[in-house]
């Protein structure tokens, strides 16, 4: 009785022990997961677009879809003019984990540069939309690259695109504005496509219907980039935190289901 009555207390003490990891253990990042976009309308979010103040939506570029954040140029007439263009969730993020469905659909606008086929992207450790120059086509940012296929050619999603910044990539920096992914993944037609992102302590990942395709490390601003070192403060070149956005590059993209995890 009394080897019983011992083993029920030690059992009481190992559960009261354990409780906290327990319950850390079962809350799964499912649980923590938050919309960012309702799908009613833009609130929460920063419009920018090249030669147009803060927040003035151009020619409605940035628009509700059926519950979808959709970007269209039927209002920029004859010539897209390199009115190019981003929607900025309105937080400063750090380490994050961040999924969405995204969709090419329709024509490129007229005038657009010939890169702009089924091209757009998700930039992220940006610069404040408040701080872009009225002329600056793109923020200082690292960008998840996003690539539509044409029916025939491959053309890779997921290019880690580096403006004003570097990248260790496979421990050496990168060369070339673009970098290619690892896993080389091409999706024609309007198909949806699940992309990923995680951020974390230095460590960015990209995700293409749930398989990682690239993965590099230690972002900084570049010393010798005409705008990416006005960000610099002494020596500190490292860039741990930003801007999210979704870029307006001229052909028409439609998201939806946008959800963030933050670490």
């Amino acid at each position: 009785m009394i080897r019983i009555i011992l083993l029920f207390h030690l059992s009481l003490l190992f559960a009261c022990n354990a409780s906290p990891e327990t319950e850390q253990a079962n809350t799964t990042p499912e649980n923590k997961w938050e919309t960012i976009f309702n799908g009613e309308n833009l609130e929460g979010w920063i419009v920018k677009v090249k030669g147009h103040p803060l927040n003035e939506n151009f020619a409605n570029t940035f628009r509700i879809n059926d519950g979808m954040l959709s970007i269209r140029y039927d209002g920029y007439g004859d010539d897209f003019d390199e009115r190019f263009g981003a929607i900025y969730f309105g937080k400063e993020l750090s380490n994050y984990r961040l999924k969405l469905d995204y969709r090419f659909v329709g024509e490129t606008a007229p005038g657009a540069p010939e890169w702009g086929y089924r091209d757009s992207g998700v930039q992220f450790h940006s610069q404040s939309p408040a701080s872009l120059k009225p002329d600056q086509p793109f923020p200082v940012c690292l960008e998840y690259n996003l690539h539509g296929g044409n029916g025939t050619d491959e053309r890779p999603v997921g290019a880690i695109c580096a403006n004003g910044m570097l990248v260790e990539v496979n421990g050496k920096l990168n060369e070339s504005y673009c970098t290619p992914p690892t896993i080389k993944k091409t999706f024609h037609g309007d198909q949806w496509v699940t992309l990923e992102l995680e951020v974390k302590d230095g460590v960015i990942k990209h995700f293409a219907n749930g398989e990682e395709i690239l993965s590099y490390q230690n972002p900084v601003y570049n010393s010798e980039h005409e705008r990416g070192k006005t960000f610099i403060i002494g020596d500190k070149k490292s860039v741990s935190s930003g801007y999210l956005s979704f870029q307006s590059n001229s052909h028409p993209i439609d998201f939806r289901n946008i959800q963030l995890l933050e670490f």
